[in-house]
């Protein structure tokens, strides 16, 4: 976010400025990707004692969902219906439209001639 700043700074003072700023730019990368990293350990981790967890628990969780898991494909299918509804109806719409600009553009031919 201020690299640009920062930059700019560094080209007023001349030649070292700017390398300063590179070299910070090249830090904060880093230390983004060391985060990026920590963070997909940690992730990690958590599957693996999720898991743990899970084998115990799928049993009482696989029942619950069969109940849930109808109700959702349920939901599903109507939002896609309703989406699949909509993206039709304005298909239709500007077919409608693009037959409107055809006619138009014919009705100015005629106008022509």
């Amino acid at each position: 976010g201020r690299g640009g700043g920062e930059r700019e700074r560094g080209e007023r003072e001349g030649e070292g400025g700017r390398e300063r700023g590179r070299e910070r730019e090249r830090g904060e990368r880093e230390r983004q990707r060391e985060k990026g990293r920590e963070r997909e350990g940690r992730e990690r981790g958590r599957e693996r004692e999720g898991e743990r967890e899970g084998q115990r628990e799928k049993g009482r969780e696989r029942e619950r969902e069969r109940g849930e898991r109808g109700a959702e494909r349920e939901r599903e299918r109507e939002r896609q219906r309703e989406r699949g509804e909509r993206e039709r109806g304005e298909r239709e719409r500007q077919r409608e439209r693009g037959g409107g600009r055809e006619k138009g553009r014919e009705r100015g031919r005629e106008r022509e001639r």
